[in-house]
């Protein structure tokens, strides 16, 4: 990022406002239930966690809805809960946060997907999950493509976040990716393993290092392994970029210019180290990544540049406990820092 000074970074980032982001993709609800272990259990060999207080925060798309707002960005978000307490829980947190829900159904079939982590001293003890996985009936998913149908016009990018919760199958996959291409937006996404084939024509993806080796069908065993899966996945979905997390080896970024595939026309794969300095909690890091990613493309940001910004995004929320977003002070705070030390 040699080249991308603080001021046009923070242009860049002030810019974010004017974004508007469509979000579709399986909702979550994380619980966080926070206390002390003193002790072992008479009942079993697990310790006894003294509970002394309980949070939540929007998981999944929400998480990714969530990171959006937090950078400005005018979000409205697709897909489903119940019709329970945790749904209206859910529901009230995005709200309070200025993310449109109306595009949110509740079914009253289906409960909503709670994800609750136990933890004690910073750390987690337990993670206990309530989800639906069957997939969506059909007329309750073109209630969905009705309503994105009816919006799309009006954003600059899509982002699909596919937990496997239902929600996210081909049918849906088909449709939300033709009308992107129809309205020329990007459609960015974060993608589960079993759908890989359907992202055809996607403006890029944001696997991690074991989707991307199940997508590829490509065993990860050292770094040419990496590039053949990158380029492989470029070449078969046919999308103009894909940008593998690798954890604490930061990412690795495949894109071709005037639709080649070749490395040597392109000058890609671009490596992207990490910048994290302390690492907490990664949950939740991968929804930053496609947030700031999508957010800086809709800005005409190239992408090399977008990854990198999503780069040491996703350093910043690392080093925090839980599911958490960063914001547009952090980020630049962040980048100075990474300034500072390359330049020692």
């Amino acid at each position: 990022m040699a080249h991308l000074t603080k001021d046009k970074l923070g242009r860049i980032l002030d810019g974010f406002s004017s974004s508007r982001i469509m979000v579709i993709g399986d909702l979550i609800l994380d619980e966080f239930i926070w206390g002390k272990a003193e002790r072992i259990s008479p009942e079993a060999p697990v310790p006894v966690v003294w509970a002394q207080s309980q949070s939540f925060m929007p998981g999944g798309a929400s998480n990714v809805a969530n990171n959006l707002a937090s950078l400005g960005a005018k979000v409205s978000l697709h897909g489903i809960v119940g019709e329970d307490k945790n749904g209206h829980i859910l529901l009230d947190l995005l709200r309070r946060k200025d993310i449109a829900c109306e595009g949110v159904i509740a079914d009253p079939l289906r409960h909503t997907t709670v994800k609750t982590r136990i933890i004690a001293a910073h750390q987690q003890m337990v993670r206990l999950d309530w989800e639906n996985t069957e997939i969506l009936p059909k007329d309750k998913t073109e209630e969905i493509v009705a309503m994105v149908e009816g919006r799309i016009a009006a954003v600059d990018a899509l982002v699909i976040e596919d937990y496997g919760k239902g929600l996210i199958g081909p049918y849906l996959l088909k449709r939300i990716i033709s009308l992107a291409k129809k309205h020329k937006k990007i459609i960015t996404v974060d993608p589960k393993v079993e759908h890989f084939s359907y992202y055809k024509g996607v403006t890029a993806m944001t696997p991690n290092e074991k989707e991307a080796s199940a997508g590829a069908g490509i065993t990860i065993k050292n770094d040419d392994d990496v590039d053949r899966i990158g380029w492989k996945l470029l070449k078969t979905l046919q999308c103009a970029g894909v940008l593998v997390t690798l954890g604490e080896k930061g990412m690795k970024l495949f894109s071709a210019k005037k639709g080649s595939v070749s490395a040597e026309k392109s000058g890609f794969p671009i490596h992207i180290p990490t910048v994290a300095q302390e690492v907490f909690d990664v949950s939740g890091a991968g929804d930053t990544v496609i947030s700031v990613f999508t957010l800086a493309l809709s800005r005409g940001v190239p992408m090399e540049d977008a990854a990198k910004i999503a780069n040491v995004a996703a350093g910043v929320v690392v080093g925090k406990v839980g599911v958490a977003v960063v914001t547009k002070e952090e980020i630049v705070e962040a980048w100075s820092r990474l300034k500072s030390r390359m330049k020692a």
